[in-house]
């Protein structure tokens, strides 16, 4: 027979007295999942390589390159003359793909891998809050993968233009476009992974995760290439990867756009856009639906 309770006293604040189970915070929340990120360990290994290869295949880049800046190319008649652009060789499509793959498969593998092992019934039993534990799980890989592409934006800008300063065809980070190119670069790859752990939540399953992420990320903006009908061409322009790919184009290339190219503000705001709905997929989906 269990002892009355005093008169007044709400569950709430029987909840607070001495012995009873504190909740766990934000930075407990945290703290936990950091703890599982890095028991996985090939998994940050997975990361570590990935941004040292991207770095290597934009420093090779360059490298490779030094021939060809070191001879002389008298432009063709009516032509401009050519300028060799460190952006679009620095910064290359290659090393990106490269990272936004690999952090797609982290963020994928953050959710289904919980749900595969069964460990995401014990996460829910110790904090039945699952949109405090998923916002945690979004925050700490946003940050994880935001901090690796800060670390591979950086380190190739600043590498391949003290290589190629001897050459005195490098930029500044000052110099128009710069900037907006190194913070694209690194920003793209926290949207990648956001974008994997949207297709963790909603499919739970290793090989059709990673099939969809590189579907959305590879396969997808091959359907919308091309000049002739707007609409698609629209389309394609908002993908992350061509997105990414409009904010670091330097701004004095003689690259050709084409005839629909994507804008400025419009690719800032499909980045946002693709993380924004990514995070939002995740939470619904972990919350609403079974384990």
């Amino acid at each position: 027979m269990s002892a009355p309770t005093p008169s007044g006293t709400r569950p709430s604040e029987r909840a607070a007295e001495p012995g009873a189970e504190p909740r766990a915070g934000f930075a407990d929340l945290l703290a936990a999942e950091w703890i599982k990120m890095r028991s996985l360990r090939s998994t940050y290994w997975v990361l570590v390589l990935s941004a040292v290869v991207a770095i290597a295949i934009n420093v090779n880049a360059v490298h490779s390159d030094f021939p060809y800046i070191d001879q002389p190319h008298p432009p063709l008649p009516g032509e401009p003359p050519h300028l060799y652009d460190p952006l679009f060789h620095g910064l290359n499509s290659i090393a990106v793909d490269v990272m936004a793959l690999a952090a797609a498969s982290f963020g994928a593998i953050t959710i289904f891998g919980e749900y595969t092992t069964g460990m995401i019934r014990t996460t829910f039993a110790a904090v039945p809050d699952r949109r405090a534990v998923i916002t945690a799980k979004v925050a700490l890989v946003a940050a994880t993968t935001l901090l690796l592409g800060a670390l591979v934006s950086a380190t190739s800008f600043f590498t391949i233009n003290a290589m190629l300063a001897s050459r005195h065809v490098g930029l500044s980070i000052h110099d128009p476009g710069c900037l907006r190119a190194v913070v694209a670069y690194a920003l793209v790859i926290p949207v990648c992974a956001l974008i994997g752990m949207a297709f963790g939540a909603v499919l739970r399953h290793a090989t059709a995760s990673i099939v969809a992420v590189v579907g959305i990320l590879f396969i997808l903006p091959l359907l919308f290439g091309g000049d002739r009908y707007r609409a698609l061409r629209e389309i394609g322009n908002h993908l992350p990867l061509a997105a990414q790919a409009r904010l670091s184009l330097n701004p004095d290339s003689y690259t050709s756009l084409g005839a629909h190219p994507g804008t400025i503000t419009g690719s800032w705001t499909a980045l946002a856009a693709w993380a924004l709905v990514s995070v939002t997929v995740a939470v619904t989906v972990v919350r609403r639906r079974d384990v």
